[in-house]
C-alpha cells in the first residue's frame, strides 16, 4: 500500500470535522448524547447521532444502553482509539504552531502597513 493509499484509508476513518474532536471529548471518560451535543460547539444531533455509529462500526466508539428506567446511552471510548493518541497529540502541536504562526504574519503585516501609510 502506497502512501497516498494509506492516508486516504486513514481519512476515510478519522477525517471531517467532527471525529477527532468527538474523541478528544470522550478521552476524559464516557458521556451520554446530549452531554457530547454540548461540549462540541456546532454539531447537531443528526450529525453527532451518525458519527457516532460511523465510528462504532471502525471499532473507536462503544455505545452501552443501562438498564435502568430510563434507559441511558452512555458512550466511551474503545482500547482502538489509543492508537490515534499520537496522531491527536502532532495535529495539536502543528494547529497551535500554525496559529502562532498566522498571528505573527498577520501582527507583522498590520505593522507593516501602517507604516506605509
Amino acid at each position: 500500500m502506497n502512501h497516498l493509499e494509506a492516508v486516504s484509508d486513514a481519512l476515510y476513518a478519522i477525517g471531517g470535522k467532527w471525529k477527532l474532536r468527538i474523541i478528544i471529548s470522550l478521552s476524559d471518560g464516557g458521556k451520554r448524547f446530549n452531554e457530547l451535543q454540548r461540549l462540541i460547539t456546532g454539531i447537531s444531533a443528526r450529525v453527532l447521532s451518525n458519527e457516532l455509529k460511523d465510528m462504532e462500526l471502525n471499532g473507536f466508539v462503544k455505545r452501552t444502553v443501562t438498564s435502568e428506567s430510563p434507559a441511558v446511552v452512555l458512550y466511551e471510548l474503545m482500547p482502538y482509539s489509543e492508537s490515534l493518541k499520537q496522531v491527536i497529540q502532532a495535529l495539536a502541536e502543528w494547529g497551535a504552531s500554525h496559529k502562532e504562526k498566522i498571528m505573527r504574519e498577520a501582527s507583522t503585516t498590520g505593522a507593516s502597513l501602517s507604516a506605509k501609510r
